[in-house]
């Protein structure tokens, strides 16, 4: 006699673009350009998920996948939290925009910080990765560059830190009262 413990479904890794924001009203989107750390990735995709983002992208190229260790980061964030691979990130930041969907960088030599900036309800955050930050074709992309102010003697925050930072004032925004 077999006795059936537990059945796995694979989930699909990518959906379109389209298909994740058909019928949202104000998207709430990361875009992470260069996160090749999956310890790095599984983080971003737990903070996207507890933030309400609709979805993660990222470039096919000089970016990690979902693997085993980015699955146990995230802590079932990953099997729940639409992670697209894109072949083009500029051009599908640019789709974005047609979408009225304003791509805003996190760059630590903006002038202004994401408090200081008038952020929109419809938004794609972009991030870079650790050290390197956001290739260059990538920050032409955006419609705002926004830093986050740093007080102590550290330069920068691991970029999971970043997304989360970024994305809850977004989500802190969408809750205040107009």
């Amino acid at each position: 006699m077999t006795t059936n413990v537990a059945r796995i479904e694979i989930k699909k890794t990518s959906d379109s673009v389209d298909e994740i924001l058909e019928g949202v009203e104000h998207p709430l989107l990361l875009v992470l350009d260069g996160v090749t750390d999956p310890h790095n990735l599984g983080a971003c995709l737990r903070v996207a998920n507890g933030a309400g983002a609709h979805a993660v992208l990222a470039p096919k190229d000089r970016a990690v996948g979902v693997t085993p260790t980015v699955s146990k980061v995230a802590s079932g964030a990953a099997e729940l939290t639409p992670y697209l691979m894109v072949t083009n990130l500029a051009r599908t930041l640019s789709e974005l925009k047609e979408r009225n969907i304003w791509v805003v960088g996190a760059d630590e030599r903006a002038e202004k910080t994401l408090y200081e900036a008038d952020l929109p309800d419809s938004i794609a955050w972009v991030l870079g990765a650790e050290g390197e930050g956001m290739r260059r074709l990538t920050r032409e992309s955006c419609d705002l560059l926004v830093r986050i102010p740093m007080r102590g003697e550290v330069e920068s925050l691991n970029v999971s830190v970043s997304a989360g930072v970024c994305l809850y004032e977004s989500a802190r925004r969408r809750r205040a009262p107009a």
